[in-house]
């Protein structure tokens, strides 16, 4: 039985060894991946999933156009095929894209081809932009799932990515900001005016409307 004995902490150290390795392998698989999507003001949509575990970054920014570099004041006259979007910075060990295309259809109004709530034009309008066959996959079935869901015709469009532009330093993070700005309040802490913004937008009173319990950022 001695020899029994002595095998003990071989024994021990090779199942921590096949731990680690275990581990090591799980580590891999959980990979940081991205999403792009357009939902209008994009101050709101990075406060929506910035709030999202699994998450790890949203980043405000441009995309879908044709003109390189633009600026926010370029984008919203428009002529540039751009809008306002989001890039979804997220560990796929913790939430799937699927998931994420989910809650973005019902962060937003997909019925409305003309913009998001008070915000009108193309650039305000609503996608979800793929760059490979798996993200359309998941894209073209979240969106089938809530056509169905909502009972009503989802414009959402489906886009080949093109290159994302990040929006200017002050767009990122607008929504909790503590600058002082200049609104028709008067001067007031940035965040506060978001505030303001998607209240005064109706942003949310829209999406309650649609989208009920089911709203996954709206107050329930």
């Amino acid at each position: 039985m001695r020899p029994l004995r002595r095998s003990h902490p071989i024994l021990l150290t090779l199942a921590i060894l096949a731990g680690i390795v275990l581990q090591t392998q799980g580590a891999k698989a959980a990979e940081t991946r991205d999403i792009i999507v357009a939902g209008g003001c994009f101050w709101c949509v990075e406060a929506d999933f910035e709030r999202v575990r699994g998450v790890k970054e949203a980043v405000s920014g441009y995309t879908g156009g044709t003109v390189a570099n633009p600026t926010y004041k370029q984008v919203t006259a428009g002529g540039t095929g751009h809008y306002e979007a989001v890039k979804i910075t997220y560990d796929s060990g913790v939430i799937d894209r699927s998931r994420l295309y989910d809650l973005f259809f019902r962060s937003i109004d997909p019925t409305d081809a003309g913009g998001q709530f008070c915000d009108r034009g193309q650039s305000y309008a609503t996608a979800i932009f793929v760059s490979n066959s798996a993200e359309r996959a998941a894209a073209e079935k979240a969106k089938a799932e809530a056509q169905a869901a909502l009972g009503r015709t989802i414009v959402t469009p489906i886009l080949d990515a093109k290159a994302f532009y990040d929006a200017e330093d002050y767009h990122q993070d607008y929504y909790k900001g503590t600058n002082r700005v200049l609104t028709r309040f008067g001067p007031i802490l940035q965040k506060d005016a978001y505030k303001r913004y998607r209240e005064g937008c109706g942003r949310d009173q829209r999406i309650k409307q649609l989208w009920g319990n089911d709203a996954p950022f709206v107050g329930n």
